[in-house]
């Protein structure tokens, strides 16, 4: 089942926890949340009897609870100060964004018509990706398998406003990116495995 049951719990929320000012008692409580989550997701990937789709829907769901159990510990202003984090964060990845997509333009030498589509383009698949994790309706499998195919339109709508040159380039710079991140996660796989608190 891959590295799912590793995964921290809260994924973004857990990283902005751990800068709140929480008193002992709360570290305490995070700490007993964590250790009946731990053993709730260890049980379920012992669990012989139930399919990895099965699997993979109750793991989503602890998680769910337990983001919704560590909300629960916090004061009013500790949860306006995760907010505050989230609105930061969510600012910091448009601003990285837009400067990809500067650095995109000079790359490729994109002609400002190229470059506002580019951006149009990146948009309204942010806002389709978006919707897909958002959908309560589908099960995980169903959202991997609606990114994929929202992926595989992204490269046709990008052959339709890159020229050929243009699309070599890119693919270029990808693999690189790539095989250099590669690098970077290898580096920081173990950390992956922290706690929250």
């Amino acid at each position: 089942h891959g590295n799912m049951h590793h995964r921290r719990p809260g994924g973004h929320d857990g990283m902005e926890f751990r800068k709140l000012n929480l008193t002992d008692a709360q570290k305490e409580q995070f700490k007993l949340q964590q250790e009946g989550f731990r053993k709730q997701m260890e049980e379920l990937t012992k669990n012989e009897n139930i399919t990895v789709k099965e699997q993979r829907t109750r793991m989503e769901n602890l998680r769910k609870e337990q983001r919704s159990k560590m909300q629960s510990i916090l004061t009013p202003d500790q949860k306006a100060q995760v907010e505050k984090m989230k609105s930061d964060r969510k600012a910091m990845n448009e601003v990285d964004a837009k400067a990809r997509a500067e650095k995109m333009k000079i790359r490729l030498g994109l002609s400002d018509e190229q470059s506002a589509k580019m951006e149009l383009n990146r948009k309204e698949m942010a806002g389709k990706m978006k919707a897909i994790r958002e959908n309560k309706s589908l099960s995980e499998e169903k959202k991997r398998e609606a990114m994929h195919e929202l992926m595989k339109t992204q490269k046709e709508s990008m052959k339709s406003i890159l020229t050929e040159e243009q699309q070599k380039k890119m693919k270029e710079g990808i693999r690189g990116g790539q095989h250099n991140g590669g690098k970077r996660h290898e580096g920081r796989r173990p950390e992956m495995k922290k706690e929250v608190i």
